[in-house]
């Protein structure tokens, strides 16, 4: 029985996916109060309201609002793992895609996590299949080639 590169990459990937998801859930929980605006996953920050339709209330500046800033605080640095580079490096024409995607819904307002979410698996399978497949056929080819007598001319 052969091996399925065809059907064991695409789990490896989505596996890898779930795990550096689960992670980054974890990252943002220490790093964040809820409700926040932006969601890391691994070190990409995506906003849950790209058109900030629904602005946070100034609690500070409604006493004194000649005190307030109008700039926002930084964003912490969140460093990639070396799953989320495997990842990454990886599938990097899904990600690619991917984040196209992602840019364009935002622009038009939708949640950049819940498209994220969304499209990034199926992506990721769709890469990790098409790079499966790409193996089953060289190694075919490549038995069929030791299988092939010599002509001797």
């Amino acid at each position: 029985m052969s091996l399925r590169w065809s059907v064991l990459l695409p789990l490896a990937g989505l596996l890898l996916f779930t795990i550096v998801s689960y992670q980054s859930s974890r990252v943002n929980d220490e790093l964040q109060r809820s409700p926040n605006r932006y969601y890391w996953w691994s070190s990409l920050r995506l906003d849950t309201d790209p058109l900030n339709r629904n602005p946070k209330p100034a609690e500070r500046c409604q006493d004194d609002p000649q005190h307030c800033a109008s700039w926002d605080v930084s964003s912490p640095r969140v460093a990639p793992g070396w799953l989320d580079k495997v990842l990454v490096v990886s599938a990097f024409p899904a990600f690619l895609a991917a984040f196209a995607l992602v840019l364009a819904f935002g622009r038009q307002g939708t949640s950049e996590v819940l498209i994220f979410m969304v499209v990034m698996p199926t992506f990721l399978f769709g890469w990790y299949y098409f790079i499966g497949r790409l193996i089953e056929r060289w190694l075919i080819k490549r038995r069929l080639a030791k299988r092939a007598p010599l002509k001797m001319t």
